[in-house]
């Protein structure tokens, strides 16, 4: 059986997906917590978006490195 065809060339997604990515992983990663602590629901959003702009410039980082091994070890294998 042959090798599947290697996936075509990309950039990184934009910046404000992975904030949103980032901030809605991160809401959900305190809501309940928060929420036994009684913070309000506004304080959370916040605080998830924040965590969400802090992170997103990382995860850019790492999806563009990503994509940058995947197309060495395409062009590889050629």
């Amino acid at each position: 059986m042959s090798d599947p065809a290697p996936l075509p060339r990309r950039d990184p997604r934009p910046f404000p997906l992975h904030w949103l990515v980032d901030s809605a992983v991160a809401f959900l990663g305190i809501v309940l917590v928060a929420l036994m602590f009684e913070i309000g629901l506004g304080a959370i959003v916040i605080a998830a978006l924040v965590i969400g702009l802090i992170a997103a410039p990382v995860t850019r980082n790492l999806e563009a490195k990503a994509l940058a091994a995947r197309d060495a070890a395409a062009d590889g294998s050629d």
